[in-house]
């Protein structure tokens, strides 16, 4: 599965870096943890989405403990995922497998046997006209980012979109002359998140090409900052956690890992966004660390020190 590959890659190059500064990132993770066993979001409460990246972050960079494998399990027992947004639902069925292969409790083993296909309704609920998923089931527009959020919770339930190639085609027609993908129909300036989901699902879905690989390459290099990451497109001047993340990972797995040299995104990720108490910002504007700009932060060095 996608995200459990990404996992383990970044976990292997987690391996190489001194284990001090892994465990300050670990630590401040940890300081995230709500009573009722979440993890804060922004807003200040549990939050299903920050949970969801909190546990990614923690898992690969060392695994879950028993005390916060317990809390999440406390956690997650509070929603019922066939009532949550597609978001959330994959939030919570990420958690949920993460934590039962942690030797954690199993929290679809008393799940109706139609489980998986009650989820594939619901995320179908969301499917338009134009091939792609909406953000909501009342959407009118297909969403690129959300398309291939649906695309990774079928995955967790052991299915894949029905009508692939109606899929495929929604996702060529997202692309843009600047060689990019937009995230709706209307935008004309292609971004580097949109991007990166488009050529991950793509790939997954059997579509993707020499020519595509090749006109994303080109989108990419128009999208390096000079501070030495990833701009989220071309008219926003400085990097983002986020889309440095999106942006390395999509050029590694088009075979391209000298879009920026690596010592270039380590130089802004240290000084920028990587604080010496541990965590991530999100970018060298921002004023606090979160779980979700942690696990981005994490992952970059993740794909920087993997083999």
């Amino acid at each position: 599965m996608y995200l459990f590959r990404l996992a383990d890659r970044v976990a292997r190059g987690l391996k190489e870096l001194d284990p001090s500064r892994l465990q300050r990132h670990r630590d401040f993770l940890l300081t995230q943890r709500m009573p009722d066993g979440g993890f804060r979001g922004r807003e200040g409460d549990s939050d299903l989405y920050y949970t969801g990246f909190a546990v990614r972050a923690l898992a690969v960079s060392g695994g879950l403990q028993d005390d916060v494998n317990n809390g999440v399990v406390n956690y997650l027992k509070k929603h019922q995922p066939l009532d949550l947004g597609v978001i959330d639902l994959l939030s919570w069925l990420y958690s949920a497998l993460v934590v039962q292969a942690g030797g954690g409790e199993d929290l679809l083993a008393d799940a109706p046997r139609d489980f998986a296909e009650k989820v594939a309704e619901k995320l179908e609920a969301t499917r338009v006209a134009d091939g792609g998923y909406a953000k909501s089931t009342e959407g009118s527009a297909g969403s690129t980012y959300h398309s291939f959020m649906v695309s990774l919770t079928y995955e967790l339930i052991g299915q894949t979109p029905p009508k692939p190639n109606r899929l495929i085609q929604f996702l060529y027609d997202r692309q843009r002359d600047d060689g990019g993908f937009v995230e709706i129909a209307p935008m004309r300036r292609s971004g580097t998140n949109p991007t990166a989901a488009a050529v991950a699902l793509l790939h997954s879905l059997g579509g993707m090409d020499d020519d595509i690989a090749d006109d994303v390459q080109g989108f990419l290099t128009d999208v390096v900052s000079t501070e030495g990451g990833f701009q989220a497109n071309t008219r926003i001047p400085f990097a983002d956690g986020l889309s440095t993340f999106t942006g390395l990972l999509t050029g590694h797995d088009l075979g391209r890992r000298d879009i920026i040299k690596p010592d270039r995104i380590l130089q802004w990720l240290t000084s920028q966004i990587e604080l010496p108490t541990g965590g991530f910002r999100g970018a060298s504007w921002d004023q606090q660390a979160d779980v979700e700009y942690s696990f981005y932060g994490l992952g970059i060095l993740g794909l920087l020190h993997a083999t």
